[in-house]
């Protein structure tokens, strides 16, 4: 897919520099039934600022779980979640409040689940913006030990930036799909956070919308700056992006990039293997490593045989 150049001007007074992300042997459990369920078992993930990146992985796998502890909407049941080097998980209520007004922007599954159908689309936005607004007028924007930041970017910025401007007195109830999301993306961005948490932009579109869509995804990342993190499904936000990281089973199984596909050494020291290997290879099979001088060679093991055979 050839991504088109942004439709509009970067937004420089919005978003300085995007927030890095390191989570460390992050697990979270949660209760179902009178039993614990695990959702996360230790997810170790790093982000730079202002990076791009989709999570990957099957229903239940565990990435809007991991996403909503971004937002800080939940807290880990252990291990860490930094952003911009403070850990989420622990932040106090008023600075876990102002995080959420002014430092992270979150897009749900669902356009309209982030709008107003009845008010226009530059009133969502402006809507949307407004506790941002606020903490900036009363000298609480960028406090916390986030770093100082600008204003929040206007409507109007944001509205010519994904190229929505001339639909800015109609009624989202009365867009196309494709120009909803739009919308909610620029709701996302309104309150100038420096991460953008993202879920499943495109899985109620139709092919064309879903190409504006991810084309809206990439003229947002480059105009405004802010770390952008997806949750997806879709390949063709997957393929688009320049850092795929696979979920399975509540851990990263491997990584993407534009030179292929990778497996992660976790840092317990754990290393999934891909579904098709685990088909040849499954649960309690036993491997003799060799380390080589450019990496490890695992060989499968007969325990009942002479090792040195």
């Amino acid at each position: 897919m050839t991504l088109p150049t942004p439709v509009g001007k970067p937004v420089t007074a919005a978003v300085e520099l995007g927030l890095d992300v390191d989570c460390s042997s992050v697990v979270h459990l949660y209760h179902l039934e009178g039993t614990e369920v695990v959702a996360l078992r230790g997810v170790d993930l790093t982000v730079e600022a202002g990076e791009m990146v989709a999570l990957l992985g099957p229903s239940g796998a565990g990435k809007s779980t991991l996403l909503r502890m971004l937002a800080g909407l939940l807290r880990p049941s252990a291990g860490q979640v930094l952003v911009g080097g403070r850990d989420v998980g622990r932040l106090p209520a008023a600075e876990l409040r102002a995080y959420r007004a002014t430092e992270v922007g979150i897009v749900l599954q669902d356009a309209l689940s982030n709008l107003l159908p009845y008010a226009t689309v530059a009133q969502n936005v402006a809507f949307a913006g407004r506790g941002a607004r606020a903490a900036a007028r009363s000298g609480g924007g960028g406090s916390g030990g986030w770093g100082a930041r600008s204003d929040p970017p206007s409507v109007g910025e944001l509205l010519s930036l994904l190229g929505i401007e001339s639909l800015a007195d109609r009624r989202v109830a009365s867009l196309s799909g494709g120009e909803q999301q739009r919308v909610a993306l620029a709701a996302g961005a309104a309150g100038g956070g420096r991460l953008l948490l993202i879920d499943e932009p495109t899985s109620q579109l139709d092919h064309g919308e879903r190409d504006d869509a991810i084309a809206a995804l990439h003229t947002l990342h480059q105009g405004v700056g802010a770390t952008m993190t997806i949750v997806t499904h879709d390949v063709a936000v997957a393929s688009s992006v320049p850092r795929t990281v696979t979920i399975r089973d509540g851990r990263v199984g491997a990584e993407g990039r534009k030179s292929g596909e990778f497996a992660v050494v976790g840092r317990d020291g754990t290393l999934q293997l891909p579904p098709e290997l685990l088909e040849r290879f499954p649960p309690q099979t036993l491997f003799h490593l060799h380390a080589r001088a450019d990496g490890i060679e695992l060989r499968r093991a007969d325990p009942d045989s002479d090792p040195d055979s």
